[in-house]
Order: structure tokens, then sequence, then C-alpha cells
């Protein structure tokens, strides 16, 4: 037999060695493996809550019948020294896992290892770090906690504190005496009126609590108005810096006929409550004419029974410095919030912590600039409802030939906005005003379902800085609906249903965990 076929059979021999023995291999089912431990849980994730629990969520271990759980403080996963808590024999029905309690403003690192039946074999660790926030045991200040000058901050009976901080610092801090911290109140003076200050109560280095607050009006620096005032004729023949103070009460413009009317407001000033717990309504538009700026706070102002018109207009030409509404509630017009409809350029229109809602725009479209030019316009931590569902939400046409070099930027910010611009041939962000630019950030956006143009269909519209927002039973807005006329999505949007307590009464507290975990939409509903 030469070399060549001697080399072959033995080839053969062999392939026919390794076919039988596979074969035989077969007929020996493997049913089970046995590791020599359990494997470590996966998906460890450890989220705050109440800002000093932590939820602690993993994917069950094959073959596991408990788990130990072990937080080190002050660490960052190197778990030396002996664990701050320990929890054993927590089972997969007791997931999500929740410890509450923890020390406030504290670095923790927490880790958790799979138990079986046979305790020998107990997995490796799996780990996670999370921080703490701070604690909050002060009460909400409410108006009768303050005064134009002071303010009482309220705690928890016997729960030690040191000192209290305010920010502006124009008091010193305020050294929390034996006395205090029995009683679970200290009093703090020599404030500044109408200034919204941010208190902390303050254990050494930590936060104990912080709430923020406005002292009230100091009338000796306002001009108080009361419903039986001739209101109309007192704001229209006010002056620059003229602030005026509106008791609790009704306020309604009347026009010629006995119907609700129009105020000429031609100067810049200052509306604002008396009591914020009890706000004052006024019933009627407001016309702003010879570049008048206005400032509003906690002020209701209602279009019930007005002809048809915006809640604001700019009526004459010229340089406008701001438009500012805080805290208020805007509600009941028939054509739209604002309208810019000359030649004028306005500085900034600020809309911030308000409600907006019953503004049909029947005519006119939401945030409406027809002729004009704005600087800045900001929108955030405000709600925005039953509104605006066959127009544009905000309208920017382009007069920037009239305003050279001029550029605009606009911005919304923590807004939950639900149902507008729901029309196939309308838009968020008709935005046509040359030198553009957009911020679209934290905002819950739902129930939109036929919007046919999403965010803009036009060239101009600069595309938005997006970042996480949610977007809820919309169309044409993470992604082309079908319509092809979207001209940019915001592709990393969230698409959850954020179970609104009751949207259908204005009440639009998130009930989905992950978006109120995500701090989405108006601030007051998470």
């Amino acid at each position: 037999m030469n070399k060549l076929k001697k080399y072959t059979y033995l080839l053969g021999l062999a392939i026919a060695a390794l076919t039988t023995a596979a074969c035989e291999d077969q007929s020996e089912e493997i049913t089970s493996i046995d590791y020599s431990r359990y494997f470590a849980p996966i998906n460890l994730e450890a989220r705050v809550q109440n800002r000093t629990d932590v939820r602690l969520t993993w994917t069950p271990s094959q073959g596991a019948t408990s788990y130990n759980v072990e937080l080190f403080a002050n660490d960052s996963l190197t778990f030396e020294g002996t664990a701050a808590l320990s929890f054993n024999g927590i089972t997969e029905q007791d997931l999500p896992y929740v410890i509450t309690g923890l020390e406030g403003e504290t670095k923790y690192s927490a880790r958790v290892q799979a138990i079986g039946e046979d305790e020998s074999k107990a997995s490796k660790w799996s780990g996670v770090f999370f921080e703490t926030d701070a604690e909050q045991i002060l009460e909400t200040v409410t108006e009768a906690d303050l005064t134009y000058n002071s303010v009482t901050l309220r705690w928890p009976a016997g729960q030690t504190a040191t000192e209290i901080v305010l920010t502006p610092a124009d008091v010193p801090a305020h050294t929390v005496t034996a006395e205090e911290i029995a009683a679970g109140q200290a009093t703090i003076t020599g404030l500044k009126s109408e200034t919204e200050y941010t208190a902390k109560l303050m254990n050494g280095t930590k936060t104990r609590g912080t709430q923020t607050f406005t002292t009230l009006i100091d009338l000796a620096g306002a001009i108080a108005i009361e419903p039986e005032d001739d209101f109309v004729a007192i704001l229209e023949g006010a002056q620059d810096g003229d602030a005026f103070a509106f008791y609790p009460g009704t306020y309604t413009v009347a026009d010629e006929e006995g119907g609700v009317g129009k105020i000429n407001i031609s100067a810049s000033i200052e509306l604002k409550a008396v009591r914020p717990s009890d706000r004052p309504i006024i019933n009627g538009c407001i016309t702003l004419n010879e570049g008048a700026s206005l400032s509003l706070s906690q002020i209701i102002l209602d279009g019930t029974g007005t002809d048809g018109s915006q809640a604001f207009d700019f009526k004459d030409e010229g340089t406008y410095e701001s438009l500012i509404i805080n805290d208020c509630e805007i509600r009941n017009f028939v054509k739209g919030f604002y309208y810019l409809n000359v030649t004028a350029s306005v500085g900034e229109i600020t809309i911030n912590n308000s409600l907006i809602h019953d503004i049909q725009c029947e005519g006119g479209d939401m945030f409406d600039s027809r002729k004009g030019h704005i600087g800045a316009f900001n929108l955030t931590n405000s709600t925005i409802w039953n509104s605006c569902a066959a127009r544009d939400f905000i309208r920017y046409d382009d007069a920037s030939g009239n305003f050279p070099g001029a550029s605009s930027i606009i911005t919304v910010d923590h807004c939950t906005i639900d149902g507008v611009s729901n029309d196939s041939s309308r838009r968020l962000l008709y935005v046509r005003f040359k030198g553009n630019s957009i911020t679209f950030t934290n905002n819950m956006v739902s129930n939109m379902p036929n919007c046919g143009r999403g965010f803009s269909d036009n060239g101009n519209t600069a595309e938005p800085t997006f970042d996480n927002n949610n977007y809820f039973n919309t169309k044409n807005l993470v992604s082309d609906g079908g319509d092809g006329k979207a001209k940019f999505f915001d592709t990393e949007g969230t698409t959850l249903d954020p179970a609104y307590a009751n949207a259908a009464e204005g009440d639009f507290t998130i009930g989905n965990e992950d978006l109120s975990y995500k701090e989405l939409g108006d601030p007051r509903w998470y």
C-alpha cells in the first residue's frame, strides 16, 4: 500500500471513530449543570425615593430562594469595614425592596447576594452606588407663617438642628436654641418684603429641611386696590414704576355696552396679590401701549365674557422691555394668550409657574407674534391644557427684515402641555423669524394624536435642543407618523403613559413612577 492510500485509510478510520463516539455521546442527555455557586443578581438598580429612602430592584437569579442585602454608608463601591445595615431572607416577592429612613446627603453602596437551598453556594455580590437627597422635615410655609418682614419655620418637635441659613443672606444665620428644638419652630425677622427666600434647616453640615417662600407685601410700598375701587381708572392713570396690590375679590373690566372689556396700560407697572392664598380675579383683557412693561404675580386673569380678544395685546409700535407672568392663572380667553401684530420689539416674555387653560384660539394662535420681534420667550414650570386644539402653539412669523441683526431665543422647559395643536395642519413650533434658537427640555407632552406637522414644517425653524421629554398619545413628534411634513423629531423622547390623576379636571399628577422619577413636566405634578 503506497503512502497516500495508507494515510487515506487511516483518516477514514479516524472519522469513523469520531462519528461513532459522537453518536454514543448523544445517547446520554445532559439534564442539568451543577455550578459551584449561584449566579449573582444582575440589573441591580438603586432609585432614591422620598429623599432618604432607596428602592432596590434586580433580576432574580436562577435557583435562588432568598437574598442578602448590605448597605455601606459613606462608601463608593469599596464595601470596606462593617455594613451600616444588613437585611437577610429577602425573597423575589419582596421586590422592589425599599429601605427607608437613611441619612440625608449621604453616599451609600448597596450590594446583593443570592442564597439557595445549599447556602455554601451563595453567589458573589452585585453592587450599586447611590446618594440620598437632603432630608425634608421642614413644614410648608403658609401665609399665616409670614409677614412682610418675618417668617416662622416649623418642624417636628424635638428634632435636632443647629442653625437656619437663608438665601439671599441679607440676614445672618439663625442659631437654633434648645427651646426652639423642643417647640419645633423658630421665627426669623429682618427680612425684606416681597422677596423670595430659601431657608435651610441645618444639623452641622447636613441639611434637614428646605423651604422656599416669599414674604408678604409691605403696603407702604404698594398701592392697595379693593373691589369697590375704580381700578380701571387707577391702572390707566398709573406712572412708571407703580406697584398695585389687589385685595381678594373679582375685578371686572366693564365696557360701554355693559360687557367685559379691556384695560389700556401705558406705564410700566406691577400687579400682585395682597394674599397669595386668596387671589384676586381680574375679569378682562389687557392692552399694552406706548412701550409699557407689565409684571403679574399671583393674579387670576379671566377672559369670561370678553369679545374675542387675546389676554395680552401689544398695541403700539416701538420697544417694550418685558411681559412677566409668574405664579398666575390665565383662563377662558377666546383668541389666544398674547398678540404682537405691530412693528414692535419686546425684550422678554416670561411665563413661569403658571396655569393656562380654556383658551380657544378662535382666529388666533396661542403665543402669537405676526409683525414683531421677541428677544427671549420663556415658558417654564407651567401647565397648558384644554386650549389651542386647532391652532399653532407658538407662532412667530418672519418679521426679521424690520429688525436687522435681531435674534430670538425660545425656551420651553418643565412644562406639561396637553391636547394643543391637535389638527392635521398644525404645529407646536411654527417659528419663522430668522435667527431663532430653541430649547425644548424636560417637558410632558400628551394627547396630540392628530398633529399633522409635528414641531414644524418650516425651513426657518431651528431644530431645537431636545432633552428628557416624554410624548404620550402624540403624532409626528418622535417620528414620522405618515404625514411626511414634519421637519424634525425628538428621536430620543419617550412615549410612556403618564397616568394623570384626572386630566379632564386639570389634575396632571403623574402616576407613572418612572416619569415622576425623571421629573418631567410642570414640577407641581411630581
